[in-house]
């Protein structure tokens, strides 16, 4: 039986991630989070899920976690994700594991265009630049990795959605935390889906200076 692991486990794309694999597929899940307390009667009611209590900048730790797993799911944050991704590398190296999915931010290569991209530069600022610097180790890499750079994020109970590659320009200014789970589980389920590709994920339409609810 299939195996994901996934770290930052409690976050809000992540927890929807974890409902709609253990609603639509038989996989287990591995949750790898600082506080296993919090997903505790999500695991406990869930025979094919697990939690791992630890920091996603320990290498030992991510390595243990990675034992028999088939693909990582990184949802992680913070002004550490750079030393978070060089651990997340070195553990899957270690353990011999290729298959990454990585959640980003839309920017990271100065593709986001007019108005918006000033708008998204300004009001993001240096979470950017640290963001990008986390894409590049991943990128550098010799993982079979996806970066997920997702539009302004929504709550909206919908999966909508476009994509574009790096090297095009981004579009749209909104995509809710629904679709990019659902896009985490699809590529679990076939795992050639945007293989090595850095994917700008948005929802159709929704174009502007600054996403609408702004």
């Amino acid at each position: 039986m299939a195996k994901v692991l996934i770290l930052g486990a409690n976050g809000k794309i992540a927890r929807l991630a974890e409902h709609i694999f253990v609603d639509t597929t038989d996989t287990d899940l591995r949750l790898y989070l600082r506080n296993a307390g919090r997903l505790k009667d999500f695991a406990d009611s869930h025979k094919l899920v697990e939690t791992v209590e630890g920091d996603a900048t320990d290498v030992a730790g991510l390595s243990e976690s990675m034992e028999d797993v088939d693909m990582v799911y990184a949802n992680l944050a913070g002004g550490n994700i750079v030393d978070e991704a060089k651990a997340v590398v070195e553990a899957m190296h270690a353990e011999k594991k290729t298959r990454l999915v990585w959640i980003s931010t839309l920017g990271i290569y100065d593709e986001v265009p007019g108005k918006f991209g000033k708008w998204n530069n300004e009001t993001l600022g240096n979470y950017i630049t640290t963001y990008a610097a986390a894409a590049k180790v991943i990128e550098d890499s010799d993982l079979d990795y996806t970066i997920i750079r997702p539009a302004w994020l929504t709550d909206k109970p919908e999966v909508d959605y476009e994509v574009t590659q790096k090297g095009e320009a981004f579009k749209g200014t909104e995509v809710s935390r629904r679709s990019i789970a659902q896009i985490v589980v699809d590529i679990f389920q076939d795992p050639d889906k945007f293989k090595c590709e850095s994917i700008g994920v948005n929802k159709p339409n929704t174009d502007g200076d600054k996403p609408a609810w702004y």
